[in-house]
């Protein structure tokens, strides 16, 4: 078990290179089993989730070439199995991806309820509700989600509420359906619409994807493709803000500015300089920032995973920033953390108050998810001390070679393995 060290105050300098996007990634991974060739991934970022993905890929029958970093060769051929290992389920909650592959191919899946971070709440009734609609009955039981279907029909589906993983299951699910199917109240973040560009290059016919209505005629069969993933948005919000945080400029590569464009504004109403170029940003970070108040929201809002961060830089900016956290219902964990260096902030339920401070201090802390430890490690960069953060399996579940990209921007930041005594006692 490994934990970052980090020496902060030195600003950030120079350019950054952004990977592919997790959340395009492990959607359009398990994707590639409905092809009847093998398919051929770029720019896919190298990171735990991926490994687990592509492990299951391999356990399911797949042959699974590493090309080189970032390409990847997978031949689904070969798949014959529909059963998805508990361990490697339980370990990433997109693992309920397979569910609506390994339906729409083989008309029955059994998947392990997903795992990932603690988030609170995050049930699957719809897409369940979707499975259903599609033709599929379900049982739930010893914690294994099982799908059976004799066959799948397009139909018109509402969502209840705005789901991301919901939206993608239902598109898995139904691209080999018969017939029409729509789906309405749709997520619209980029991921979904690089998951059905990528099923479109496949041959499968989906139109809308990007907007609340998508509209799915299904098709007999898919081929394989070569595609390459969208960069990830998270990923480059978490670099734009960490410049800010240490009063740096750099340039920030291989992005989309218009999928940042929630984050560039926030960051601009701060105080932030933000310049955007054809598929790069600079970000100049200032000395001092402005209290905002947001809300986070599907796209094209704010999104919930970059809240953390947002914050730790919030905590330091004049006055009282306010953060409401309209997704998910457990998403202040790490706040605890950011006040062991030094943060003045208050939660009620799902609304954090932020008191602005004139600088945080290095403290031992630890990553509780995700984006909890991207925030941490921005807040660690932003001091004139040090600090330890534990528990960073969460950050590189989704990040790729963080404190490496760190260091070339001129960061303070080593990973240490600590002591087999003192893990032991954690």
């Amino acid at each position: 078990m490994e934990k970052f060290i980090i020496n902060g105050g030195n600003r950030l300098t120079g350019e950054v290179e952004i990977s592919g996007a997790k959340n395009a990634a492990v959607a359009i991974i398990p994707a590639t089993l409905l092809a009847d060739s093998p398919c051929i991934l770029e720019n896919v970022p190298n990171i735990n989730d991926v490994s687990i993905d592509l492990r299951i890929l391999r356990e399911l029958g797949a042959e699974v070439t590493v090309i080189n970093n970032s390409t990847i060769r997978i031949d689904p051929r070969n798949i014959r199995d529909v059963a998805v290992p508990y361990e490697l389920a339980r370990s990433m909650r997109a693992s309920y991806y397979f569910l609506g592959t390994l339906l729409s191919k083989f008309r029955h899946a059994s998947v392990p309820m997903p795992g990932g971070c603690d988030l609170g709440d995050r049930p699957m009734d719809q897409h369940l509700k979707c499975f259903r609609a599609l033709g599929s009955n379900y049982t739930i039981e010893h914690g294994i989600v099982e799908l059976d279907a004799d066959f799948l029909f397009g139909t018109q589906i509402y969502f209840d509420k705005v789901s991301v993983g919901a939206t993608i299951n239902a598109m898995l699910a139904a691209v080999k359906a018969e017939g029409l199917t729509i789906l309405e109240n749709s997520a619209k973040e980029p991921h979904i619409v690089d998951l059905a560009n990528f099923l479109n290059s496949m041959g499968a016919d989906i139109m809308g994807a990007g907007t609340d209505v998508i509209k799915i005629r299904g098709v007999s069969e898919l081929h394989g493709a070569t595609y390459s993933i969208i960069p990830d948005q998270i990923e480059a919000g978490t670099f734009m803000i960490a410049v800010a945080a240490t009063k740096g400029d750099a340039l920030i590569k291989n992005v989309i500015p218009k999928h940042l464009e929630p984050i560039t504004s926030k960051l601009r109403k701060i105080g932030v300089v933000v310049m955007e170029y054809d598929d790069s940003v600079r970000v100049i970070g200032q000395d001092s920032y402005e209290r905002i108040t947001v809300k986070t929201m599907p796209h094209p809002g704010f999104p919930t995973d970059m809240q953390p961060q947002l914050a730790a830089l919030l905590t330091l900016a004049k006055g009282t920033s306010i953060i409401n956290e309209g997704i998910f219902d457990n998403r202040f964990r790490y706040v605890d953390e950011l006040r062991r260096m030094g943060a003045d902030i208050s939660v009620d339920g799902n609304v954090a108050m932020i008191e602005g401070v004139s600088h945080l201090t290095g403290a031992p802390v630890k990553a509780s998810d995700l984006r909890a430890g991207a925030a941490l490690i921005i807040a660690g960069l932003s001091t004139n001390g040090t600090t330890e953060i534990e528990d960073i399996y969460h950050v590189e579940r989704g990040y790729e070679n963080m404190d490496e990209k760190l260091r070339k921007m001129g960061a303070d930041i080593y990973k240490r393995e600590i002591p087999a005594n003192i893990r032991k006692a954690l």
